[in-house]
């Protein structure tokens, strides 16, 4: 394929633009200069015509008698004076013969003798019958004049010119246009380089900036860089800047609506989970009491010590699993079984207090190179989602494992099931997607926004047997690399 300027090129504007600019410049200098040297070739023939002519003229007025009576010596005089006057002809040789080819006189007789036949190369030059011919190669020219006395042919008047400086001239203008459009060239790409530069500064500066939000929070543009705000950028500027503000005012926002939902969950979690505190709590103090009272019996003091060891790991088990979903991941630790059974056993008191049954399959091998909290906070949101969709005595179905080397966690219910609306809320893939309008809670807006934020993607599906089904898939490894998705 052959090379050509293409405006498409990942070349920057800075060496486009002045490149388009040369071109330009030296398209229009190779049409001028063929115009000029057109124009001055023009004027060149004109003015040399009007020489040859003119000495033409003059030398057949006064070689005209001599001719007439074949006088050698009186013609020869006539062309040796007529030589010095016209110093615009640089004149070689002049040649009068008569009719029948004889040479009467010529202005070197040494090379042309007189009384001898006229040369043949001066004879064939006009072989064409033209009355004038140009060698450029040569650089000379010459002209025949019929002589005519009463309408009857008296002789032949054949003049040769060196027309070099014709040339020279020619050639010094071409080399002086084309010094100057060179020169002309590359001060016009040079000031266009510069006046594109300084033009293209705030497009650089703005492409900095979104550059520098790939990896972090989007900064605004300095105030001394903004400019007045009656130019286009200044005005520019200050929408990105608008812009920005809104951006990382509604980053924070998410992130603090996020944080008041996983503790909103806790909390709603929290009344279930006081009871299974409170039970073993309660079987403590009478062990307690026991072991005051019969403390000194063996028997009684081992059951009694048994009970509080039991309690005891009760305890720490429900503080453990809270504490660990309420924790925020600050460095990215894989995914346990355990902690997914610890779902098991904070969703347990929201299953007792609305009568649910539970289904639970945690299939996972070992630990899953994924963001632990994200996934543990999907899960858990989803299990209270589908506690409220469940009406009481219904069945509730949680299943983990691995499928194609993805993480698939799958939440379903007996419940009235989700619109189709709500079904393309959650199944879209835009990460910047705000919270539903209406919708009374933000559950459904925290489940999509933590699976974007690992990389995942959700899938909703509706049984035969009714209710719904929505199914998590989240590539392995790709927590970390997906973190600044959404």
């Amino acid at each position: 394929m052959s090379a050509r300027f293409d405006l498409r090129s990942n070349l920057p504007v800075v060496i486009k633009v002045p490149a388009l600019v040369a071109l330009l410049m030296v398209a229009i200098g190779v049409v001028l200069t063929d115009q000029v040297l057109k124009r001055l070739a023009e004027t060149q023939d004109r003015h040399f015509r009007e020489l040859t002519a003119a000495y033409l003229d003059g030398l057949s007025s006064s070689v005209m008698p001599g001719v007439i009576r074949g006088d050698a010596w009186e013609t020869f005089d006539n062309l040796d004076r007529a030589r010095s006057l016209y110093r615009g002809l640089t004149i070689l040789e002049t040649v009068v013969a008569e009719p029948d080819g004889i040479v009467l006189a010529s202005f070197d007789p040494r090379t042309v003798p007189a009384f001898a036949p006229v040369p043949k190369s001066i004879v064939d030059r006009f072989a064409d019958a033209n009355d004038s011919w140009l060698d450029e190669q040569a650089e000379r020219a010459g002209v025949r004049r019929v002589l005519l006395d009463q309408g009857r042919r008296i002789g032949v008047i054949y003049t040769q010119f060196d027309v070099g400086a014709r040339f020279k001239e020619r050639r010094d203008v071409l080399w002086t246009l084309v010094a100057t459009n060179i020169a002309i060239t590359m001060l016009v790409a040079a000031v266009g380089f510069i006046a594109v530069r300084r033009m293209l500064r705030p497009v650089q500066l703005l492409t900095t900036h979104f550059r520098r939000g790939q990896s972090g929070e989007l900064l605004c543009i300095a105030d001394e860089d903004v400019g007045p705000p009656s130019s286009e950028f200044g005005r520019l500027f200050r929408h990105y800047n608008m812009m920005v503000r809104s951006w990382n005012e509604r980053e924070a926002l998410a992130a603090r609506v996020a944080e008041e939902q996983r503790l909103t969950s806790l909390g709603r979690l929290a009344s279930g989970m006081a009871h299974e505190i409170n039970n073993p709590l309660g079987g403590m103090f009478n062990a307690i009491e026991t072991l005051r009272r019969h403390g000194h019996q063996l028997g009684v003091r081992e059951r009694a010590l048994s009970l509080l060891e039991r309690g005891l790991a009760g305890i720490r088990d429900v503080v453990r699993s809270a504490l660990v979903t309420h924790r925020v991941d600050t460095a990215m630790r894989p995914l346990k079984p355990s902690d997914i059974e610890d779902l098991r056993l904070l969703i347990g008191p929201e299953l007792d207090r609305r009568n649910l049954s539970l289904s639970w399959a945690n299939e996972l091998p070992g630990e899953i190179p994924v963001r632990a909290n994200a996934v543990r906070q999907t899960a858990l949101n989803l299990l209270l989602n589908a506690c409220q969709a469940s009406a009481p005595a219904g069945r509730i179905a949680f299943e983990a494992g691995l499928v194609d080397g993805s993480l698939v966690l799958t939440v379903s219910d007996e419940g009235a099931g989700l619109d189709q609306d709500r079904v393309s809320y959650l199944e879209s893939r835009e990460a910047d997607a705000a919270p539903r309008p209406g919708e009374p809670g933000l559950g459904l807006w925290i489940i999509r926004r933590l699976v974007l934020e690992v990389g995942g993607s959700i899938r909703v599906e509706h049984p035969a047997g009714g209710g719904t089904a929505i199914s998590i898939a989240i590539p392995d490894g790709s927590g970390e690399e997906q973190r600044n998705v959404a």
